[in-house]
């Protein structure tokens, strides 16, 4: 298939045979909602296992569709495509080009041709959770699965890529001959020791005796070092966790828990090689594990987790250039970042320079998967960990660092900083854009430090709690938020402020806003803020709400045209908020509701007696219509 018009002809051409709908046509072929809109819009092209899965699911449809294989596909045969892979190594020389179905085969899940889809890897992380379920508390859960999920990764992965060099020097034994002189040739090596099938004892490994692991535990433990000593960018990624922990003479999980664990993640179903799971699979399990224990623990889950459509949404916002830097300052398993790297790959055919990802994060567990993440992207970033309102890593000299784009979603009203750090601070984040945030609540001195952090062109979009955009509004006195959103308006920073729809998030049924900032603001923007109330685009679902694919998109489209919209978009005066005394909330500018008509009560009568008169007359004529045919109305 030549183009993406191609895609784009044939997925509409088959959605009106099938009488389909975007979405059933995507659950039809295991794929996502976006998948199928991206392919029919032009955006992106399947790779060749993707095409090869619309080939035979065409090709089961029967003899009637037919001519879409004939039209679309005429230099296929019906067998599985080479696999052609579009990730070439990091420091690699080699183009890898295999049909091999048998072991190490690149045919995603045992060669049944299709990516593990979300619901199989939610399936597949929930019996892992499960399978240790009672050894450990829920949300410690993730600190055990996820490297070892990671480590089958790679070791798939590696894998992969021995088939690759097998091809091209036409036998395994030479191949890793070489690759044993040159580890350059792999995106990571993986110690004979370290590989899968040695951790999950399919193949014996002859250990020197004085290095023979007395534990499974010990032996993870040690496969995780191995790794990490082979490839120097996973240091102080996976290496954290010991297996072999023990406390109080107990260990902390068991070898027969571990056991269970290992063999599940090696069911063939469960590959997890290059082309058997979407690029940002580990990211998306980790929120999975987060959101699981979330739904069940609220705030005793410990982490603030983002819903990823408010993720897309804020890539969307953006509007990411090519080459340019992008900063979380509490990125958690950097999301966020990636999210914008993503939104670039659909709106770019090409990608000459990436978006260089930085991101800052305190808690240990989010900050080892954030590096993963970026480890398994292949994008450009970095990720450092410390607690980035008393400690920021990013600096130029003595100064913040500044970006092009800060995208973060803090923890709403944090109440653990001492004010006294906001005086004494070294970097001047707070005197200088109006001055010190209560001690209740950190959310402006959040958006104080992305202020601070943003270069002469920059711009912003920050997640925080809705009472932020209105607190100590209305109110006589002085209010040290409203006192800091003044400092923001009456500087026309705030480009616009979005109203999220309610019971979104884990820990809260709050519903949101986004703030955006921009420091050059458009002139047509100038001395306004767009603000958009969309609190009502949202679907229900189980146990939270979640903004459909298409109302992201209407948002964005909104935001970006920036003109009113009745019920949904406002361009308000900086005149006009301060007259309301600097209270930024949408709901307070754009009425949802229609409103409501009141009418005269003589008005309402007479126009129910000239409807009862008009019943009377339509009876009579239809009585005499029947009469007319012979028949009695009524009976009489």
């Amino acid at each position: 298939m030549a183009n993406n018009t191609d895609i784009s002809t044939l997925i509409t051409q088959l959605r009106q045979r099938l009488g389909l709908s975007q979405e059933k046509l995507a659950a039809r072929l295991r794929v996502s909602l976006p998948t199928i809109n991206r392919w029919e819009k032009g955006k992106t092209k399947p790779d060749l296992l993707a095409l090869h899965a619309v080939e035979v699911f065409i090709q089961q449809l029967g003899a009637e569709y037919q001519d879409l294989c004939k039209r679309y596909f005429p230099n296929e045969t019906g067998t599985a495509p080479p696999v052609e892979v579009s990730e070439t190594p990091r420091r690699g020389r080699h183009k890898r080009k295999t049909t091999q179905n048998g072991p190490g085969s690149t045919e995603p899940n045992g060669g049944n041709g299709s990516v593990l889809d979300t619901k199989s890897m939610e399936g597949l992380l929930w019996k892992a959770a499960c399978s240790i379920r009672g050894e450990k508390d829920a949300p410690k859960f993730k600190a055990y699965i996820l490297p070892l999920v990671f480590i089958k990764r790679l070791s798939d992965v590696f894998e992969d890529e021995i088939a690759r060099l097998t091809a091209t020097y036409e036998d395994e034994e030479t191949a890793r001959t070489v690759l044993e002189t040159d580890h350059s040739l792999v995106r990571f090596y993986i110690p004979q020791e370290a590989t899968w099938t040695v951790v999950s004892g399919r193949r014996k490994f002859d250990w020197p005796e004085d290095k023979k692991p007395k534990t499974l535990g010990e032996q993870l433990t040690n496969t995780i070092r191995a790794i990490a000593r082979a490839n120097p960018s996973l240091q102080g990624v996976i290496d954290i966790a010991d297996y072999n922990e023990t406390r109080n003479g107990e260990r902390e999980i068991s070898d027969e828990a571990l056991s269970r664990l290992i063999e599940l993640l090696s069911d063939p179903r469960y590959r997890l090689g290059l082309n058997d799971v979407e690029p940002d699979f580990l990211g998306r399990a980790y929120e999975y594990l987060l959101r699981k224990f979330a739904e069940g623990q609220g705030q005793s889950a410990g982490e603030f987790f983002t819903p990823k459509e408010v993720g897309w949404l804020i890539a969307y916002l953006m509007k990411a250039k090519q080459g340019e830097e992008v900063y979380d300052p509490c990125c958690g398993s950097g999301g966020l970042l990636i999210k914008c790297q993503l939104a670039l790959k659909e709106q770019e055919k090409e990608i000459a320079r990436p978006l260089q990802l930085c991101g800052q994060e305190l808690t240990g567990s989010s900050f080892a998967i954030a590096r993963m993440n970026m480890v398994l992207h292949d994008m450009e970033g970095e990720i450092v960990r410390g607690n980035t309102m008393t400690n920021p890593k990013f600096l130029d000299g003595s100064s913040l660092k500044k970006f092009d784009i800060v995208v973060t979603n803090p923890m709403w009203n944090q109440n653990n900083f001492d004010p006294a750090s906001y005086e004494n601070d070294p970097f001047e984040r707070f005197t200088e854009r109006g001055g010190f945030a209560p001690a209740s609540s950190a959310d402006w001195a959040w958006l104080q430090h992305v202020l601070a952090s943003l270069n002469d062109h920059g711009r912003a979009a920050m997640v925080i709690d809705t009472g932020a955009a209105g607190r100590g509004s209305g109110n006589q006195g002085e209010n040290k938020e409203k006192t800091i959103r003044r400092w923001f308006v009456d500087n026309d920073v705030i480009e616009g402020v979005i109203l999220l729809p309610d019971n979104l998030f884990y820990n809260t049924t709050a519903a949101g806003i986004i703030i955006l900032l921009n420091c050059k603001k458009p002139k047509d923007r100038q001395g306004k803020v767009v603000l958009v109330n969309a609190s009502n685009e949202f679907q229900k679902g189980r146990p939270k709400n979640f903004i459909p694919d298409e109302s992201i998109q209407k948002i964005a489209e909104a935001f970006h045209l920036g003109k009113d919209l009745e019920r949904f978009v406002k361009a308000v005066p900086v005149e006009e908020i301060a007259k309301n005394d600097y209270n930024l909330s949408p709901s307070r500018y754009i009425e949802t509701a229609a409103a409501t008509e009141h009418r005269d009560v003589q008005t309402i009568l007479d126009e129910l007696a000239g409807l009862e008169g008009d019943a009377s007359r339509l009876d009579q004529e239809i009585k005499e219509i029947f009469r007319g045919l012979g028949y009695q109305w009524g009976g009489k």
